[in-house]
């Protein structure tokens, strides 16, 4: 091992870590590339607010949050919006005898999911063609894998 190859070990760039962001960053860059050019009228956080909502029918804000990381008071935003547009409804319930806002998708929210997934299915599958099925199973696999442990490490505050 070289000298500039070991004092690179040591580099914040040279981790897992940084591969990661980067790759986080790529894939925010071409999502929202992708709603720009396909102009789906909402943004790469409102899609996957309704997709989350899609999967976790009658989610509350606070789970919602912890689900897509983000705060409490920036998801709130993004439902104010989606609900502005008609595209979920939220009704007070209790929860834990607490009240809490639970999130519905409206049927022009279901279809708003179908439509955009719809159209970023080639998108995907052209990335996906150029590697092989098994190492994407294993890479999800290791990155769930990867964020159970970062989650075990670390106490999320939403």
């Amino acid at each position: 091992m070289t000298k500039l190859q070991k004092e690179l070990q040591n580099h914040f760039t040279d981790t897992i870590f940084y591969e990661i962001e980067l790759t986080a960053k790529y894939c925010k860059m071409m999502g929202a590339q992708i709603f720009e050019d396909i102009d789906a009228g909402v943004s790469v956080e409102e899609f996957s607010t309704l997709d989350t909502i899609l999967c976790n029918p009658e989610i509350c804000q606070r789970d919602l949050a912890k689900l897509i990381l983000k705060d409490r008071a920036n998801t709130g935003k993004i439902l104010d919006n989606l609900e502005n547009m008609g595209f979920i409804e939220r009704e007070l319930s209790v929860k834990n005898n607490r009240p809490v806002k639970i999130s519905r998708l409206t049927p022009q929210g279901k279809q708003k999911v179908i439509e955009i997934s719809e159209v970023l299915k080639p998108h995907t599958e052209m990335i996906k063609s150029q590697i092989l099925n098994s190492d994407l199973k294993q890479l999800k696999s290791m990155l769930q894998e990867f964020r159970g442990v970062l989650n075990e490490s670390l106490e999320i505050r939403i």
